[in-house]
């Protein structure tokens, strides 16, 4: 774990100008900046950038963050993936609290992981461009294939030579731990010598997200050579092959702002197609999709098309994996190679252009193409269709989230005609297969109350509004009060108080009914009593996402109430606020109108319905509340509150 101090350290350098700079344009316009927004395509810049306040928000698709939130949306990253870039970004060093002894080991060699394959792949690519094989041997391969130098320099793509311990001298020489060369496969140990494991063959260097190299896929050069075309590295504490996708650091981008990732099997498939300038492209290395395969390519979208070989083999490969992609909400589609071609020789055959035009007449729906592939195969055989029908029923069944719903009946339609079978037979066998999982998952679940296809909906206090701030007027008052306290609530007032202990006082009758913003009242008090001294800055890099959530939206330029929210709540103001303590004051006392307001408004209702002995006390009630509303509008000079 990062300590907090580091945190602190790292977040009091953030310059968001900096850090969002880095991925946009930006134009100084007045004391902001504005640019065209990464997180969708748009001709007129609607990205605002507060370096004052440190947020951005974009007024097209109302995104808005701080710059960990930035960086966690655009790149992908989790929280503490983009402090490390960040504190690597600052020269800051991370300090973390103390680990066990087992998890400090795993780390220390994690990190000697890292620095042989980086040393690996500046010699790889040295041997491809330096040396005399490099250019007559590796060179010419990839030349002859098609691919230019800069393509290859972007993916760092290499060579070994074919002496037999080139490599394992080098390691040797630069004093890395050989205990560890086993476990990335650079290298293997025979007869008591360190000898290079990927003589002779192409190096494809595998990323993770964040860029660092994890592994390596060597390719053979030599028709003759009865070793396997492709070698990979093994599988160590940084290298998992089923949570890596060859290519996903240089496609993260295309694949968010294009909203579609396109799945092929190799890695010369994937570098075609970017120096094709088809970018939003990932391989899985040939081998079935895995769940964390697929949950990574649900961090960038929604949408998958899988472009597989057009062969029996590769449609099988397509197919497999199937049913967890419908698990994960993922809308599949797949795109068949003609003419036994492979993505790369295809892209080189008929060029860009006409390959994306390809793609996009030549998409099939998965679940419908499986089960026309299966018809075929089935053919009058009734049993066979018999099992064709559960099969297709079982896999219609992953498709259970409640936003899924439309997309399932429609599903169960089609399939239905395909196969010829009644639409409400199918329907009550996909239950069955969803009743069936959930008393299985669930065993303390009573079968007759398994609901299957009810879509459950967001309760109001699940829903999030925050891109309306004035729907609810009482909510208004609530977040503009709320707002002032972040801002100004570490101020003192004239007798020396915290404006924030000051409100706190004030509104002690008069209650936060909200549950966000009281719970991020809550979340200012303890920091205000730890004394992590709270504002609209600090609050943002809050430990608790659902704090940072609502101060950054609060604080979004959209939500720049100090400027016009009289106007916005209803409220003709007779003059402006003089200073901070003056607007709080104001916010006051519109809040408290607003309460006592409802307070009539319910204490009329009660008049109308209370027996004789209850009405001169709530006369009574009345009486002093308007009194107080009296009171409250002299104040401010106004008496119009719609």
């Amino acid at each position: 774990m990062i300590t907090p101090q580091t945190i602190q350290q790292i977040t009091s350098r953030i310059d968001i100008i900096d850090i969002v700079g880095e991925f946009v344009k930006l134009k100084k316009r007045g004391t902001n900046y504005l640019g065209n927004c990464p997180f969708h395509n748009e001709k007129t810049p609607s990205f605002t950038v507060s370096p004052a306040k440190e947020i951005y928000k974009c007024f097209g698709c109302g995104k808005s963050g701080n710059s960990i939130t930035f960086l966690m949306e655009h790149e992908k990253y989790s929280y503490v993936e983009a402090l490390r870039w960040l504190a690597a970004r600052y020269n800051i060093e991370i300090e973390e609290t103390e680990v066990s002894p087992a998890q400090k080991i795993a780390q220390q060699t994690a990190d000697s992981l890292y620095a042989i394959n980086h040393f690996a792949m500046e010699f790889f690519t040295k041997q491809y461009w330096d040396t005399e094989a490099g250019a007559t041997i590796a060179q010419s391969y990839m030349q002859h294939r098609g691919f230019l130098k800069p393509i290859v320099e972007k993916f760092k793509v290499g060579y070994n030579p074919s002496e037999r311990d080139s490599l394992a001298k080098a390691l040797l020489q630069n004093q890395f731990n050989p205990e560890l060369f086993a476990k990335t496969g650079l290298v293997v140990e025979r007869n008591g010598e360190w000898q290079d494991n990927y003589r002779d063959r192409i190096i494809f260097p595998i990323h993770n997200t964040t860029g660092k190299i994890i592994g390596f896929g060597a390719r053979q050069i030599a028709k003759n050579d009865k070793s396997p075309k492709y070698i990979n590295s093994p599988e160590n504490e940084i290298y998992v092959k089923s949570k890596i996708l060859y290519g996903s650091y240089f496609a993260r981008t295309a694949i968010n702002n294009l909203d579609e990732c396109l799945l092929v099997e190799g890695y010369t498939d994937v570098v075609s197609l970017h120096q094709a300038g088809i970018e939003n492209v990932v391989a899985s290395g040939g081998t079935s999709l895995t769940i964390d395969q697929l949950r990574l390519i649900k961090k960038y979208t929604q949408n998958l098309t899988i472009i597989y070989d057009g062969d029996s083999a590769g449609v099988k490969a397509a197919l497999r994996g199937l049913d967890m992609a419908l698990e994960e909400g993922l809308n599949v589609q797949l795109v068949l190679i003609p003419d036994n071609e492979d993505p790369d020789s295809y892209v080189n055959k008929v060029g860009p252009d006409a390959f994306r035009d390809f793609v996009k007449s030549a998409k099939k729906d998965f679940v419908l193409f499986q089960l026309e592939v299966q018809l075929k195969e089935v053919g009058g055989d009734l049993n066979k269709k018999n099992s064709l029908v559960n099969q297709i029923a079982e896999t219609l069944s992953k498709i259970n989230k409640a936003e899924d719903f439309t997309k399932l009946q429609e599903y169960v339609k089609k399939c239905a005609s395909l196969l010829r079978i009644d639409e409400t037979g199918l329907t009550q066998l996909v239950n069955k297969f969803k009743r069936d999982k959930i008393v299985k998952e669930e065993k303390k679940m009573a079968y007759d109350e398994a609901a299957i296809l009810m879509p459950s909906f967001p309760t109001p206090e699940q829903e999030d509004t925050s891109h309306d701030l004035f729907v609810d007027r009482d909510l208004a008052h609530e977040k503009n009060l709320v707002k002032l306290v972040i801002e100004y609530g570490l101020e003192t007032n004239e007798k020396g108080q915290l404006i924030a202990n000051y409100v706190f006082e004030e509104i002690e009758n008069f209650p936060l009914e909200n549950t966000d913003m009281v719970y991020l009242m809550e979340a200012y008090k303890k920091w205000l009593h730890e004394g992590k001294m709270p504002n609209s800055k600090t609050m943002q890099y809050h430990e608790d996402e659902r704090v940072q959530k609502w101060v950054v939206s609060l604080m979004a330029p959209e939500e720049e109430l100090s400027l016009r929210w009289n106007e916005k709540l209803g409220i003709k103001k007779k003059e402006a606020a003089k200073n901070n303590m003056d607007e709080v004051d104001r916010s006051l006392l519109y809040f408290k109108l607003r309460k006592i307001k409802k307070m009539i408004a319910q204490n009329q209702q009660d008049l109308e319905t209370a027996a004789p002995d209850d009405q001169l006390q709530l006369l009574q009630i009345h009486k002093h509340l308007k009194d107080v509303e009296k009171e409250i509008t002299a104040t401010l000079g106004t008496v119009i509150f719609k």
